[in-house]
């Protein structure tokens, strides 16, 4: 089989609030409104999305932390409950989620033909990270096409941004190959924050946005500069900038999740559509689509 493509590359955060304000059944705690503007960004996201048509979500996610290599999920099927470890009075969410365990391995074989490290996850005990969970949620929150998870390994806090780029430039080749040779419509999730200086309290109503606003000016200015980039298409640009953009702004751009998701679509002049920007906790997270030319959403 061939002629897979990447029919998208989105720049996903995962915050678990914005699953908390939108109440789904899957998630235990109610919320009464919140962060309305990445939530409608996201819905228009999946609109696009949903009238190109897609056959698979394949998402790196910050917070499935490998230390030795580059792991993919390898179980089928996957189901439990996920507690976000720091806000559990907002996200305790019961997923059950199909998992494309053939194209997982795929990747794995090109990743390893680029000189990486790897590794399947086999364990059928293993728990979903609530990054990967969140990021797919708001992406697709009918769950009903299946998913590739990508750990991240943390070759910048072991190294430097310049090795995690060189790394995750090489798992960008590897999934557009395999990818290309499995036949599918892939739709890549770079599920990461910008700015990411969160608060130190948080409000008695946690939904109350007269106490939302990004932690500094100086952040904002950052998460500016890079969105202006990508809206431009100067997508070489926003990786030459990452390493200074990722210590200045304590970003999870360090995961090297958004620097995959670009290696994977050939790092295009592509401007991308800014569905929305907006802050957590005083964190910088912006929800971006990449479209191939070809590609009309």
């Amino acid at each position: 089989m061939s002629n897979g493509r990447i029919v998208a590359g989105c720049l996903a955060p995962h915050p678990p609030h914005l699953v908390y304000a939108e109440n789904p059944p899957q998630n235990e705690p109610r919320a009464e409104c919140g962060w309305e503007g990445l939530r409608w960004g996201y819905e228009r996201m999946r609109k696009d999305l949903d009238r190109i048509g897609y056959d698979v979500l394949i998402v790196l996610s910050p917070h499935w932390q490998t230390y030795i290599g580059t792991h993919f999920l390898g179980v089928p099927r996957c189901s439990s409950l996920s507690v976000d470890p720091i806000f559990p009075n907002l996200f305790r969410y019961r997923y059950d989620l199909e998992v494309d365990v053939a194209l997982a391995e795929s990747i794995r074989d090109e990743a390893e033909r680029e000189g990486l490290v790897t590794k399947m996850m086999r364990n059928p005990d293993f728990r979903v990270d609530y990054g990967t969970i969140t990021s797919c949620h708001l992406t697709n929150p009918t769950w009903d096409k299946p998913i590739v998870a990508i750990s991240s390994c943390r070759a910048t806090a072991w190294y430097s941004v310049e090795v995690m780029q060189e790394q995750q430039l090489a798992l960008g080749r590897a999934t557009a190959r395999a990818v290309a040779a499995s036949g599918k419509r892939a739709v890549l999730l770079a599920s990461n924050s910008l700015s990411h200086r969160h608060f130190t309290t948080e409000a008695a109503v946690p939904e109350d946005m007269s106490r939302e606003h990004v932690t500094s000016h100086a952040l904002y200015l950052w998460d500016m500069r890079m969105l202006d980039l990508m809206r431009q298409g100067k997508n070489q640009a926003v990786l030459d900038l990452m390493p200074e953009f990722t210590t200045q702004a304590i970003s999870e751009t360090d995961s090297g999740a958004l620097t995959w998701m670009l290696g994977a679509l050939g790092v295009p002049e592509l401007p991308a559509e800014v569905y929305a920007y907006g802050t957590v906790i005083g964190t910088g997270n912006a929800v971006v689509g990449w479209y191939p030319p070809e590609v009309t959403p």
